[in-house]
């Protein structure tokens, strides 16, 4: 395809991170230096707002808020988790023609790039140009055709971190509450549940167990895990994803709430959660007193706990992005591919559309223990660069009198 002329359209779609405002000062500010592109427009509330005409000038913001944009959490533009249907692509397109619209970029996980690779399709069966590039988002960490996304490194700091700080005072108030129960999001990977990981030091600390979406839920087992790590620590620490489910399928959070994507919505009105189910399990099977910790999507919008790494590296997707454009790539998300050694480094590269959208990419087996109730060293060496170095607490030494 030839170098269009013509406007871009910028958009933000999906649950928010810490770093997807930085994607999109690093598309705008690549996206000033074409001259060919022209205006710069981003969606208000997504392709949602884009068929209400609800777009904002983004070339016209001072370059005291683009740069402000890369320590900025959730999303500036506004996010939506409309559906997009066949029936709203004459209405796109229309739109699209409207505002002279020439390359679009829409930063966002599964869905998001579903919407970017069906408007793009539609284009081009109606002999429309445009040039459509997706930028990978999501704290789940769950899009195929990358290493990791931008917004896991922040969500999984701020994960590691609760668990590091909240891990102590589960351990010196277990006199009073025998377990706690910290539950993540994460619908199908437990990506970010592993994270927690990271907090651990010695066997005795916080987490103990960790349950995924990837791995059955079985209560006889999970139950016998529990009662082996309260006789060893005296207290047991839980971190679990919010779409734990049973072997036939069946969410442990028992919600029937679903999604306009007919995700169910795990902890919704109208159903419980893991967590709580989970609380309940335990004090009915040993009476102890128990905390549950649901952060919901506080991970995602923690700027103070961002990932430095993440940071730039989301910062760096959204200028890939219009240098993809430029060189008339389209069809296309920018992908992270880590580079062999012992240094971490990433290239930049690109996934198809179609390869990413809707699918969502669960963590390996290898990544897990033989009981499925904790992560191996891969996990651990494949997160820690992206996340960073948490910081080092001390410890009273009850043996000296």
């Amino acid at each position: 395809m030839a170098r269009l002329t013509g406007n871009v359209l910028m958009g933000q779609s999906g649950g928010p991170t810490s770093v997807i405002n930085a994607s999109l000062a690093g598309l705008i500010t690549e996206a000033k230096k074409k001259k060919y592109m022209k205006k710069i427009y981003g969606m208000h509330y997504a392709i949602e707002g884009f068929l209400q005409d609800q777009v904002v000038d983004l070339g016209a913001q001072s370059d005291e808020v683009i740069a402000g944009l890369r320590t900025t959490p959730s999303s500036g533009l506004g996010s939506c988790r409309y559906k997009l249907l066949d029936k709203d692509l004459p209405l796109v397109l229309e739109k699209l023609k409207k505002y002279d619209i020439r390359y679009l970029f829409l930063i966002g996980g599964n869905d998001s790039m579903d919407t970017v690779h069906r408007i793009e399709a539609y284009c081009q069966k109606n002999d429309y140009e445009l040039i459509g590039v997706g930028v990978p988002k999501t704290v789940d960490n769950d899009l195929f055709g990358t290493d990791h996304t931008p917004g896991f490194g922040s969500a999984g700091r701020y994960v590691a971190l609760s668990v590091k700080e909240s891990g102590l005072l589960a351990r010196d108030m277990q006199k009073v509450d025998k377990f706690v129960v910290h539950q993540c999001v994460g619908r199908d990977a437990g990506w970010l549940a592993a994270s927690s990981a990271l907090a651990k030091e010695k066997p005795s600390d916080a987490p103990h167990i960790i349950l995924t979406p990837e791995n059955d839920f079985d209560d006889k087992t999970f139950i016998a895990e529990v009662e082996r790590v309260e006789k060893a620590y005296g207290y047991v620490y839980i971190v679990c994803g919010e779409g734990v489910h049973y072997k036939d399928g069946s969410p442990v959070s028992a919600s029937k709430t679903r999604d306009k994507f007919s995700n169910v919505e795990f902890g919704a009105m109208g159903g419980s959660s893991v967590a709580l189910e989970l609380h309940k399990m335990i004090t009915n099977k040993f009476g102890w007193r128990g905390e549950f910790q649901i952060t919901e999507s506080l991970p995602m919008c923690g700027e103070d706990r961002a990932s430095k790494v993440d940071k730039e590296e989301a910062f760096k997707c959204g200028q890939e992005a219009v240098k993809l454009a430029d060189k008339g790539v389209t069809g296309v998300m920018v992908s992270m591919v880590r580079e062999k050694g012992d240094k971490y480094k990433i290239a930049y590269k690109t996934a198809p559309l179609s390869s990413v959208a809707i699918a969502a990419k669960p963590m390996p087996a290898s990544m897990f223990t033989k009981n499925k109730m904790f992560v191996t060293k891969k996990y651990l060496d494949y997160a820690s660069p992206i996340i960073g170095e948490l910081p080092k607490f001390v410890t009273l030494d009850f043996k000296k009198k």
